[in-house]
């Protein structure tokens, strides 16, 4: 035994080592104007971070995740099991599909989030994370203008 926690037999962290987690307002609404892909259990927002980008001074390495439920989920007892829900869905799929250099925001939507089973919530996160890391499809001019394209007769 070298002392890790796994090792020992006690349950990992809430969040991973590799993973940290947005506190502050500005870095919600930064990721607020970045990409963003909404699944059935949840919404997911990710923002690439700038290179020299420092929170406190310090340059920031790996993962930062944010987690969100808004009033429309619930009370607090229920808000608070989204997150917790939303979480370790982010401790467990993460460190394997996430990017370093990204923020990520989860956002529980209401009664999807409680109420989905576990393992669709994992889905959801990789396949939302899968759609964001892909480069953005063009839009056309002419959805862009909201015009019709022209008929083919």
């Amino acid at each position: 035994m070298n002392g890790n926690i796994a090792d020992m037999g006690i349950s990992p962290p809430a969040v991973s080592v590799c993973l940290t987690v947005l506190k502050n307002r500005s870095d919600f609404l930064r990721a607020s104007k970045a990409r963003r892909q909404g699944t059935g259990g949840m919404m997911v927002q990710a923002r690439k971070r700038s290179d020299d980008e420092a929170v406190n001074g310090e340059a920031v390495r790996g993962i930062r995740v944010g987690f969100t439920c808004s009033k429309k989920v619930g009370n607090a007892v229920a808000r608070n099991r989204a997150k917790r829900r939303l979480r370790e869905v982010a401790r467990l799929v993460l460190p394997e599909h996430g990017l370093p250099g990204y923020d990520y925001v989860l956002i529980g939507r209401a009664e999807a989030t409680a109420a989905r089973p576990f393992e669709q919530l994992q889905s959801d996160l990789i396949y939302a994370l899968k759609r964001l890391h892909q480069p953005p499809r063009p839009r056309s001019e002419d959805k862009r203008a909201g015009k019709k394209p022209p008929r083919k007769d």
